[in-house]
């Protein structure tokens, strides 16, 4: 029920502000832009999004049963099923779903957003496996989501590379903000829906493994910082992601091939199914994207930051971050559309500015909610959402107030 709502929603106040406009601001164009918007985002669901998303689900969900027949993945998952034994009691301890999760969380770690998406889909579609209830959530499905809205992220690579592209003085200063912002963001998360699903937070396993990761995560940034230049943090986050993501792929052929698996013919058996699962995804990105489309071209998130404007002017409150706020608020809506916003706010305040930087930091604090929600959702067919989506905004909102704090901290 939720996206039901939430989906009308976007339409009935995206009319009113249209309309608003229209008659006291006398903005004649503003159906067209909206009308234009809904074509173009349909067209860009299809287009930019299913089909392309077809060639690399195809490719990936082939690697994966490869891995599959090779015993790889029940290897990681026994490897991790003490941790998410934890946080997804009600996953077998051997089942494939948590090898599946632990390939789409390493890859979104290494920012590998091509491997990170049929890992996760593959993921869902192993949970769904276990749904007793197919159209509704169930808990594991929802914790899942919602781990990978956050976006944990070790190294923002895209972000760095646009930096350098527009000029920055130094491209990877937005490196320790980003981590430390989606960190919390990620943290949040478990703490919202462990909550909600009266998960044991305090137990000595999922301390100990929490610590474990904090601990790495902590390590990785002093030897970035201390040892590394910005080149240098580039170059070893190129070579290290994609020599890892390809040592994948021949470990689990090496594994297949010990076990006397035909390699080429498990591939076809598990990529037969890749333009399938992008077929079922088009109608949920169409419906959803419309919706943000509506939303953004409705001029809508205008009105929403002048009225933070107003807010925090009456607090007495520093409202310089003000200007990177459309980054953080679009995030959850379209992952293109914030982009597009956090180089608007280095064009404008210029690339090094405090605003510029921040915008940089909303755009890698998380990942796209309702974007993620509908794709993954989507492709099992579930349409009742539970708290998911709710839960998901508030581990974004965590990691919006991260990122302001961090910002004032490094830049302010």
């Amino acid at each position: 029920m939720a996206l039901n709502y939430i989906w009308t929603g976007f339409f009935l106040v995206g009319f009113l502000a249209a309309l608003i406009q229209w008659l006291f601001l006398g903005d004649t164009e503003i159906f067209k832009r909206i009308v234009d918007g809904t074509f173009e985002s349909a067209k860009m669901a299809v287009m930019d999004i299913a089909l392309p998303l077809a060639g690399v689900m195809t490719l990936w969900l082939g690697i994966m049963n490869i891995g599959e027949k090779a015993g790889a993945i029940n290897a990681l998952a026994r490897f991790i099923a003490p941790f998410f034994s934890r946080i997804f009691p009600e996953v077998p301890k051997d089942h494939p779903a948590t090898g599946h999760m632990v390939m789409n969380f390493s890859a979104n770690l290494l920012g590998l957003d091509n491997a990170a998406t049929p890992f996760g889909l593959k993921a869902m579609e192993s949970l769904q496996t276990l749904n007793p209830n197919k159209d509704e959530a169930t808990n594991a499905q929802i914790m899942f989501l919602v781990l990978h809205t956050s976006g944990l992220t070790l190294i923002p690579l895209a972000i760095m590379a646009q930096r350098a592209i527009l000029g920055a003085a130094n491209p990877a200063d937005i490196f320790i903000p980003c981590l430390i912002a989606t960190y919390v963001a990620t943290i949040t998360g478990i703490i919202v829906v462990g909550i909600r699903q009266r998960i044991n937070l305090f137990d000595k396993v999922l301390f100990g493994w929490m610590g474990g990761i904090t601990a790495a995560i902590v390590a990785m940034i002093y030897y970035f910082t201390n040892h590394l230049d910005k080149a240098e943090i580039e170059l070893v986050s190129k070579v290290s992601s994609n020599f890892v993501l390809f040592s994948i792929i021949v470990v689990f052929m090496v594994g297949a091939l010990r076990k006397k698996v035909n390699v080429y013919e498990a591939f076809i058996e598990g990529a037969k199914g890749g333009i399938q699962t992008s077929l079922n995804i088009i109608p949920y990105l169409v419906g959803m994207l419309v919706a943000i489309g509506v939303v953004r071209n409705a001029g809508i998130l205008g009105f929403v930051v002048q009225g933070f404007e107003w807010v925090f002017v009456q607090l007495g409150v520093t409202t310089e971050f003000i200007p990177a706020l459309p980054t953080a608020l679009m995030k959850p809506l379209s992952g293109s559309g914030s982009r597009a916003l956090m180089i608007d706010a280095m064009n404008t305040y210029g690339v090094d500015s405090f605003v510029g930087r921040l915008a940089c930091i909303f755009q890698g604090s998380a990942d796209t909610t309702f974007y993620i929600v509908a794709l993954y959702f989507g492709s099992v067919g579930i349409r009742k959402t539970r708290y998911a989506i709710s839960c998901g905004l508030i581990a974004d909102l965590a990691g919006i107030i991260t990122a302001i704090c961090v910002a004032y901290l490094f830049f302010g």
